[in-house]
């Protein structure tokens, strides 16, 4: 498990360091295009790809220190700095959508703010459409498996819409003249950006207070273990989420007196764990084995 997760890890970093190359290098066309063209979509899409950098930046880093060993003062390792990492990173996304959207609001209210050119407009958007295409597929898939990689791909799914959409801007405003499709393009890309970002953070609270991950019932889990042989009653059952797919269980299994006089308590932990892999993957389980009736003697938070 350790090795497979070190050799997911570091895959997901070389998705990421290639991602960042293809952004940077498209931030600066963009910020030459935009400058050029005097196009607010370039230079929206632009300061998206910045705070992109950033997000990338901020991905590897984390996910350089989640990859470091647990210790005896950290027992499960810096996992969930991945998870902050993704909070990071939807904070930027929320940030630089606003923070577009009052641009392209304002320019529409003052269409003669500036002028547009949409010929490097529509060129620019172009190289941008490559290579965030690029950088989009590069990205593709590792983000089922890490939220932080996540944070990253949906900021370059972004940056791919909003490439579409000066395309398109471009495309408008050199055949009709219409200059306000800059800004109205612009405010396309900010209304994109905030349900992306507003679900990356909803996992990422998920993940920080704890709570059960997605699609997986504590009373189903329970009722699984209660068919196992042998097992009488399960109480004090705890399912959260270290980082993506990284399930953690615990409980108390109180057990007929037969497992304890038999010395059967190793193959009960054995079929306690594989019932928990095997139905709802979950690798990391912990059981407390008790005689039954044992919960009479515990407080009521053990119950």
């Amino acid at each position: 498990m350790a090795h497979d997760h070190a050799e997911q890890a570091h895959g997901n970093r070389r998705r990421l360091i290639a991602a960042l190359a293809i952004v940077v290098v498209v931030l600066l066309i963009e910020l030459l295009g935009a400058w050029l063209s005097g196009s607010l979509a370039l230079l929206a899409d632009a300061g998206h790809m910045a705070g992109d950098t950033i997000g990338l930046i901020v991905a590897l880093i984390a996910g350089a220190i989640a990859a470091r060993p647990a210790t005896d003062r950290h027992t499960f390792g810096f996992r969930r700095v991945e998870v902050l990492g993704a909070l990071a990173n939807g904070a930027l996304l929320t940030v630089v959508a606003l923070t577009v959207a009052i641009e392209a609001v304002r320019r529409l209210l003052a269409p003669e703010s500036g002028q547009v050119d949409g010929l490097p407009l529509l060129i620019v958007a172009g190289v941008g459409l490559l290579a965030n295409l690029a950088a989009f597929l590069i990205l593709r898939g590792g983000d089922r498996a890490s939220l932080n990689l996540r944070g990253a791909y949906l900021e370059v799914l972004g940056d791919l819409i909003g490439s579409i959409a000066a395309l398109a801007a471009g495309a408008v405003i050199l055949s009709t003249g219409f200059v306000a499709a800059d800004a109205i393009a612009s405010l396309l890309i900010a209304v994109l950006i905030v349900p992306r970002a507003a679900l990356l953070l909803r996992d990422v609270v998920r993940v920080l207070t704890e709570s059960a991950p997605s699609g997986m019932d504590a009373e189903d889990i329970r009722e699984h273990l209660l068919t196992t042989a042998g097992v009488v009653d399960v109480h004090d059952m705890h399912v959260w989420t270290i980082t993506s797919g990284a399930p953690v269980f615990t409980a108390h299994v109180e057990v007929e007196p037969s497992v304890f006089e038999l010395g059967e308590t190793d193959g009960m932990l054995d079929r306690l764990g594989e019932c928990l892999k095997g139905h709802f993957d979950v690798e990391h389980s912990t059981f407390q084995l008790e005689p039954a009736g044992h919960s009479a003697h515990e407080g009521e938070s053990h119950r």
